[in-house]
Protein backbone atom coordinates (compact mmCIF):
# COMPACT_ATOMS: atom_id res chain seq x y z
CA UNK A 1 0.00 0.00 0.00
CA UNK A 2 1.35 3.19 -0.63
CA UNK A 3 0.79 6.98 1.20
CA UNK A 4 2.03 10.12 0.85
CA UNK A 5 3.70 12.20 3.72
CA UNK A 6 1.81 14.95 3.55
CA UNK A 7 2.80 18.42 5.76
CA UNK A 8 0.10 17.45 8.65
CA UNK A 9 2.47 13.62 9.21
CA UNK A 10 5.64 15.87 10.18
CA UNK A 11 6.72 17.48 13.64
CA UNK A 12 8.59 20.53 14.07
CA UNK A 13 11.48 19.51 12.43
CA UNK A 14 10.24 18.49 8.95
CA UNK A 15 10.29 15.01 9.93
CA UNK A 16 7.11 12.21 10.07
CA UNK A 17 6.10 12.43 13.51
CA UNK A 18 6.93 9.07 15.08
CA UNK A 19 3.09 8.04 16.16
CA UNK A 20 2.19 9.01 12.43
CA UNK A 21 3.56 5.49 11.52
CA UNK A 22 1.60 3.45 13.66
CA UNK A 23 -1.52 4.71 11.71
CA UNK A 24 0.15 4.04 8.50
CA UNK A 25 0.46 0.55 10.02
CA UNK A 26 -3.12 0.44 10.99
CA UNK A 27 -3.94 1.07 7.02
CA UNK A 28 -2.13 -1.49 5.94
CA UNK A 29 -3.49 -3.91 8.39
CA UNK A 30 -6.95 -2.78 7.20
CA UNK A 31 -6.13 -3.38 3.45
CA UNK A 32 -4.06 -6.35 4.12
CA UNK A 33 -7.43 -8.14 5.75
CA UNK A 34 -9.51 -6.01 2.62
CA UNK A 35 -6.51 -7.79 0.00
CA UNK A 36 -7.69 -10.66 1.75
CA UNK A 37 -11.94 -10.19 0.96
CA UNK A 38 -12.50 -9.01 4.94
CA UNK A 39 -13.47 -5.80 5.65
CA UNK A 40 -13.00 -5.13 9.26
CA UNK A 41 -16.04 -3.16 9.63
CA UNK A 42 -17.72 -5.90 8.58
CA UNK A 43 -15.50 -8.39 11.19
CA UNK A 44 -16.55 -6.32 13.63
CA UNK A 45 -20.25 -6.24 12.90
CA UNK A 46 -20.03 -9.41 13.17
CA UNK A 47 -18.44 -10.02 16.50
CA UNK A 48 -15.00 -10.17 15.72
CA UNK A 49 -12.83 -7.27 16.85
CA UNK A 50 -8.67 -7.18 16.38
CA UNK A 51 -7.29 -5.28 19.33
CA UNK A 52 -3.55 -4.30 19.19
CA UNK A 53 -2.14 -6.37 22.35
CA UNK A 54 1.69 -5.88 21.81
CA UNK A 55 3.73 -4.02 19.56
CA UNK A 56 7.47 -3.22 18.47
CA UNK A 57 8.75 -0.59 16.28
CA UNK A 58 12.03 0.02 15.47
CA UNK A 59 12.67 3.88 13.67
CA UNK A 60 15.93 3.55 10.89
CA UNK A 61 15.24 6.31 8.85
CA UNK A 62 13.01 9.31 8.88
CA UNK A 63 10.47 10.14 6.24
CA UNK A 64 9.94 13.94 4.79
CA UNK A 65 7.04 15.84 3.73
CA UNK A 66 6.20 14.57 0.44
CA UNK A 67 7.53 11.60 0.11
CA UNK A 68 5.78 8.49 -1.03
CA UNK A 69 5.99 5.64 1.36
CA UNK A 70 4.96 2.20 0.72
CA UNK A 71 3.60 0.10 3.33
CA UNK A 72 4.16 -3.57 3.84
CA UNK A 73 2.31 -5.93 5.68
CA UNK A 74 3.85 -10.19 6.18
CA UNK A 75 2.19 -12.42 8.70
CA UNK A 76 4.87 -13.90 11.22
CA UNK A 77 2.90 -16.34 13.43
CA UNK A 78 -0.98 -17.06 13.25
CA UNK A 79 -2.75 -18.68 16.48
CA UNK A 80 -6.32 -19.41 17.36
CA UNK A 81 -6.98 -16.66 18.78
CA UNK A 82 -4.12 -14.29 18.08
CA UNK A 83 -1.96 -13.40 14.69
CA UNK A 84 1.62 -11.67 14.85
CA UNK A 85 2.47 -9.45 11.65
CA UNK A 86 5.39 -7.71 10.32
CA UNK A 87 5.21 -4.70 8.90
CA UNK A 88 7.56 -2.10 7.03
CA UNK A 89 7.36 1.31 5.83
CA UNK A 90 10.04 2.08 2.51
CA UNK A 91 10.56 4.81 0.80
CA UNK A 92 9.13 4.40 -2.78
CA UNK A 93 12.13 6.90 -4.40
CA UNK A 94 15.05 4.56 -2.78
CA UNK A 95 13.45 1.50 -1.62
CA UNK A 96 15.10 2.65 2.31
CA UNK A 97 13.83 0.43 5.21
CA UNK A 98 12.26 3.69 7.08
CA UNK A 99 10.16 1.93 9.64
CA UNK A 100 10.08 -1.90 10.49
CA UNK A 101 7.39 -3.30 13.67
CA UNK A 102 5.67 -6.46 15.02
CA UNK A 103 2.26 -6.02 16.08
CA UNK A 104 -0.24 -8.70 17.70
CA UNK A 105 -3.45 -8.55 17.42
CA UNK A 106 -6.09 -10.23 19.62
CA UNK A 107 -9.49 -11.77 18.38
CA UNK A 108 -12.25 -10.47 20.85
CA UNK A 109 -15.62 -10.50 20.58
CA UNK A 110 -18.29 -7.35 21.73
CA UNK A 111 -17.63 -7.62 25.46
CA UNK A 112 -13.93 -7.71 24.78
CA UNK A 113 -13.32 -11.06 25.91
CA UNK A 114 -11.10 -13.42 23.79
CA UNK A 115 -12.61 -15.64 21.20
CA UNK A 116 -11.31 -18.34 18.51
CA UNK A 117 -10.77 -16.23 14.63
CA UNK A 118 -12.93 -18.29 12.29
CA UNK A 119 -11.18 -20.73 9.96
CA UNK A 120 -11.81 -19.09 6.78
CA UNK A 121 -9.99 -15.88 8.35
CA UNK A 122 -6.79 -17.87 9.55
CA UNK A 123 -6.39 -19.85 5.78
CA UNK A 124 -6.61 -16.02 4.90
CA UNK A 125 -4.54 -14.43 6.53
CA UNK A 126 -1.58 -17.74 5.87
CA UNK A 127 -2.13 -17.08 2.54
Amino acid sequence: MEIRVYYEDTDAGGVVYYANYLKYFERGRTEYLRNRGFSVGDLARQGFLFPVVHLEVDYCVPALHDDLLRVETSVLEVRKSSFTLVQRVFRAADEKLLVEGKVKLACVGPELKPRRIPEEIIQAIKE
